[in-house]
């Protein structure tokens, strides 16, 4: 294990040599670049949503390479199954016993391409990975590598082939981060870009895993005003009582927003969070997590009542900035 040692000073650092390095390679979408180097320091998932070709899977090679340490990519298929995501148990004959060979999932950044084109049954097998860190295969439990990643991208709902995510499952993403498409003057520098080499393939690692650690370290070491959790609190709590959504977000939103507050304060050198932070991450963070009553609008229509309770919600005035 890696011991992490640093600060908050240290952690800005790092945040902000990922970000420049994943601009390097992604241009018009700076929101979502800063959003998922949030969640990484917040030690969450990360679900990466938008049409096909807008550079979602670009963005998590990208991130992956930077912060050095191993690797794996995921291509969700329907015939996918989840021991080829876990690893399964093979008989060794040279030692007469069975050998477990680990998955993908065994690497510090896991990309899980177009993951709601794949059942429900193998999405499934990401819980535990997302959740406890472990992978469970035949009864013995296996410790994933630190720090450890999961990036998911996903096509619209609507589109040919693809499966729902089920509830469960989203909950365990941090936070879900739109990629739109770049403006015109942005798509012209992509392509300008790609015109000789995709810049991809000169990027190289500005971290390394231990930068990772120290900075995630320093994230939870962020002083955080009980009356900000109260205020997490109360946007959660406000989505299940909103008339347009059928299940309301749960308690693990509330501490993924205040995780996640942290990490926004340490990418702006703050040791504290503020209630800005709960208002700059609560659509990210929550509207992912909420089933709309109707299916029509869809993920729209979840970010608009998660808008509409930012304006509803009062937000404390007198926030302590040290403990």
């Amino acid at each position: 294990m890696i011991e992490p040692t640093s600060n908050v000073g240290e952690a800005t650092g790092t945040f902000r040599r990922l970000v420049d390095n994943v601009a390097r390679v992604i241009a018009g979408n700076d929101d979502a670049v800063a959003c998922a180097a949030i969640c990484l320091l917040a030690d969450g998932n990360l679900l990466l949503e938008g049409v096909p070709g807008v550079g979602k899977t670009t963005m998590a090679r990208a991130i992956a390479v930077s912060i050095g340490g191993d690797f794996s990519r995921v291509q969700a298929t329907p015939d996918l199954l989840p021991s080829d995501l876990t690893g399964i148990s093979v008989y060794d004959q040279s030692r007469a016993e069975f050998r477990f060979v680990p998955g993908p999932v065994f690497a510090n950044v896991v990309l899980v391409d177009e993951i709601n084109r794949t059942t429900p049954r193998t999405q499934s097998a990401l819980l535990e990975p997302m959740e406890e860190r472990q992978v469970t295969v035949e009864g013995v439990t296996h410790p994933l590598p630190e720090p450890y990643l999961v990036i998911a991208t996903e096509n619209p709902a609507e589109h040919h082939g693809t499966y729902p995510l089920p509830e469960g499952q989203l909950d365990r993403f941090a936070l879900a981060v739109r990629v739109g498409y770049p403006d015109p003057l942005a798509s012209a520098d992509v392509v300008l870009r790609q015109l000789e080499r995709h810049p991809l393939r000169d990027l190289q690692p500005v971290l390394t895993p231990a930068d990772v650690l120290a900075a995630q370290h320093a994230t939870r070491d962020v002083f955080v005003d009980e009356a900000v959790v109260r205020y997490a609190v109360d946007l959660v709590t406000a989505t299940r009582a909103a008339p347009e959504i059928a299940l309301g977000a749960s308690p693990r939103a509330s501490v993924w927003l205040v995780r996640c507050a942290q990490a926004r304060a340490v990418s702006q050198g703050r040791t504290y969070a503020l209630p800005d932070d709960v208002k700059a991450l609560a659509v990210p963070v929550i509207a992912h997590r909420l089933l709309p009553a109707q299916a029509r609008g869809g993920g729209e229509a979840a970010r608009t009542v998660v808008r509409r309770l930012l304006e509803q919600v009062s937000v404390p005035l007198d926030v302590a900035r040290t403990g």
